[in-house]
């Protein structure tokens, strides 16, 4: 079942799947947050502006659900100059809301990701972005070669390395490595980066 909506650079699918698997690609969104479905429906909503053609791709093969995101390509003298501007060009960003127990691997280059308190199983692997993973509840997997990472972890088993980036828990700073082991925790974050920023509140 899956129906979709369209508003002036707005779109909107939700469809059902038994399919236990999510796989997120975020090629061409500057930012997207993750969240919990209230119902059985995963829900899609996608924002461009500076795009008038804009489509989010689903498909189920290799028995997962893959979702897409198909925007107008932005000139090439465009992404030239990317690098050097702060606002970004694209101007694209989604909300999915998945249903609970379906597990979640998001892919990307450059991009902003908001988890909102997840809880279903995450896995997180991308080049460089903020990513803000609120209260870790559920097993929580991040990789990625520099940014800024946020997240709550109480109660929550934690192995962060990042070999040239700060890692601070509380107001507590760590060279390199920090590990923490809860004993009747049943969630575990896991962190890995050459170069990003790691801020973490254990309290």
């Amino acid at each position: 079942m899956t129906w979709s909506s369209f508003s002036q650079k707005k779109v909107l699918k939700k469809f059902t799947s038994n399919l236990k698997e999510i796989t997120i690609l975020t090629e061409g969104l500057d930012d997207f947050v993750l969240e919990n479905s209230d119902t059985n429906f995963i829900e899609i909503t996608l924002f461009a502006k500076n795009s008038d053609e804009q489509h989010i791709g689903v498909q189920e093969k290799n028995n997962e659900i893959q979702i897409e995101f198909k925007l107008d390509k932005i000139q090439e003298k465009e992404i030239i100059f990317r690098k050097f501007i702060t606002e970004r060009l694209q101007r694209a960003n989604a909300i999915i809301k998945v249903p609970k127990g379906k597990k979640v691997i998001v892919f990307g280059n450059n991009v902003d990701i908001e988890s909102k308190d997840f809880k279903n199983d995450l896995k997180i692997y991308i080049e460089n972005g903020i990513v803000k993973l609120n209260e870790i509840k559920a097993n929580t997997l991040l990789k990625l070669y520099a940014g800024l990472v946020y997240a709550s972890t109480k109660d929550v088993n934690v192995y962060v390395i990042s070999n040239n980036g700060k890692i601070k828990v509380d107001t507590v700073f760590y060279q390199k490595k920090y590990q923490k082991k809860e004993p009747n925790a049943i969630n575990k974050l896991t962190i890995t980066s050459l170069k990003a920023n790691i801020f973490l509140t254990a309290q």
